[in-house]
C-alpha cells in the first residue's frame, strides 16, 4: 500500500510514495492485551530511506533531510505504532505518522519576523494598568495615621 502525503505547504500537489520504497517490520508490543500480547506481532515498524527514495526532488530531499535530523538514523526515517491491538490498525497509524512528519518536514520556514513599533495607545494602556498594580499593591500596607 502506497504512502500518501496530503497537499500542504510546501507539497501544493501532495505526494505518493510507492509501497516498494517503504520497510515494514514486526514485532511483539508491550503492555495490556491478554494472553494474544504473547502470541501476536501487532507492533509495527515503518521505515523509509530518503535519501535513495524516488519520490522527492532534490530539494524536497535536502529540506527532509535538514528537518529531520534528529529523527534519522543515517538517511532512513523510522516510525513505530503500538497502540492498538490489531496490527493492521498499526499499520495505518504508522502511515499516518509518517505521512504527517514528510508533510511537517517539506513546509518552508515561516517568513522572518519584522520588528515594529508598539502604539502610542498600547504604551499608555501598557502604563496605567502598571500604575492600578502599584496602587493595589500600596494599599495592602499597614494603614498610616
Amino acid at each position: 500500500m502506497d504512502l500518501q502525503v496530503r497537499p500542504g505547504p510546501g507539497v501544493p500537489r501532495g505526494l505518493l510514495v510507492p509501497a516498494a520504497e517503504l520497510a515494514e517490520s514486526f514485532s511483539r508490543a508491550s503492555g495490556p492485551g491478554g494472553q494474544g500480547v504473547n502470541t501476536t506481532d501487532s507492533r509495527v515498524q515503518l521505515s523509509l530511506d530518503l535519501a535513495t527514495s524516488q519520490a522527492f526532488d532534490d530539494k524536497q530531499r535536502a529540506r527532509l533531510l535538514t528537518n529531520l535530523a534528529g529523527r534519522l538514523d543515517g538517511t532512513v526515517l523510522s516510525v513505530d505504532a503500538s497502540e492498538e491491538r490489531h496490527q493492521r490498525r498499526n499499520r495505518v497509524l504508522a502511515r499516518e505518522r509518517m505521512a504527517d512528519l514528510l508533510r511537517e518536514a517539506l513546509a518552508p520556514p515561516p517568513p522572518p519576523r519584522r520588528a515594529t513599533r508598539p502604539t502610542r495607545g498600547s504604551v499608555r494602556r501598557r502604563l496605567e494598568a502598571k500604575k492600578q498594580r502599584s496602587q493595589t499593591k500600596a494599599l495592602r500596607g499597614r494603614p498610616r495615621d
